[in-house]
């Protein structure tokens, strides 16, 4: 059976690192490529931050790539008090040696999505601004990417305002580009991300196995505990990137409904927002997002703590 090839795009803070561990983990999927992105930190420290964990897990094989350092308008607003000033929790980890790769990353996305015939999957972890720009640039990339699944967006109040979801409220414009594309969507939003979590037993399940990749894993994670408690998530902490990554090898995990997805780029106080119309109540012009909604937790924590022990 022929494997999936699948594009990351991520601002790389502590969450989007498992979920990179779970992707270097995904048996019927091949990944062709990384891009960093401005988000949780600035995009210099998104690159390293992917290049060193990738060399934790040893693979130090795949490609990573330099992406927009700010938002298609509005300027940059991280999430350094949730991620740190590194984006890692500031844990420091050994650096990978790899040369840097010098193309940018809607370029080589472009390319390798016309050698991938129309099969590549992208899977988002944070800003849409990488692939709004690509979209921009090569108007006709839309043929060649078969799906996008995005970590992004709610359907109930947001993370980063009321109304909106971090990564669709840092870049707005972009999202509101890659959400009006033809290309088929699944949306990961809060909906079903605060549903994704482990607790701290299984915090300290994985802290007893003892790997560097575990250790850093336990490092990074418990002090966001405090941040979910404040929350009403008492002893519990949300893997929100790593839900769009594992649908692609476990998507029964999941489920939710297609919807008609618009992203609010005007509005002053709901600016960010995704609306999305589960009724056909706006009668927007397609129905093409199949936003979920649910995820089976139990499962979900048990493969978070099989990966993050195997790396």
């Amino acid at each position: 059976m022929s494997k999936v090839p699948i594009w990351i795009d991520s601002d790389c803070g502590v969450d989007d690192s498992v979920a990179l561990f779970a992707a270097f983990k995904l048996e019927n999927a091949e990944i062709k490529g990384i891009s960093a992105v401005a988000g949780n930190v600035e995009e210099e420290k998104t690159f390293l931050n992917i290049r060193n964990i990738a060399h934790m897990a040893k693979r130090n094989d795949i490609k990573v790539y330099h992406g927009a350092e700010k938002p298609l308008i509005l300027p940059l607003e991280t999430a350094k008090h949730v991620h740190g000033e590194n984006g890692l929790g500031d844990i420091i980890i050994e650096e990978s040696q790899v040369p840097h790769e010098t193309e940018k990353a809607w370029d080589v996305l472009y390319r390798v999505a016309k050698e991938c015939n129309g099969e590549l999957v992208v899977i988002t972890l944070g800003p849409l601004t990488n692939i709004a720009i690509a979209l921009g640039k090569y108007p006709d990339l839309e043929k060649y990417i078969k799906k996008i699944l995005m970590m992004g967006g709610a359907v109930i109040g947001g993370n980063a305002t009321p109304c909106a979801e971090f990564n669709v409220f840092a870049d707005p414009h972009g999202a509101e580009v890659v959400f009006k594309s033809n290309i088929e969507k699944v949306m990961f939003g809060l909906d079903v991300t605060l549903k994704a979590y482990i607790d701290l037993d299984d915090i300290e399940e994985i802290k007893e196995h003892g790997s560097v990749a575990a250790n850093y894993f336990y490092q990074a994670v418990k002090p966001s505990l405090k941040f979910y408690e404040d929350i009403g998530m008492e002893g519990k902490t949300c893997m929100h990137d790593t839900c769009p990554v594992l649908y692609v090898g476990y998507p029964e995990l999941f489920s939710g409904e297609v919807c008609g997805v618009y992203v609010e780029t005007e509005g002053k106080v709901t600016m960010g927002k995704t609306v999305c119309d589960r009724e056909s109540n706006f009668k927007f012009d397609k129905r093409d997002t199949l936003v979920i909604f649910d995820v089976d937790q139990q499962k979900f924590s048990a493969k978070v703590k099989e990966i993050v022990k195997s790396i």
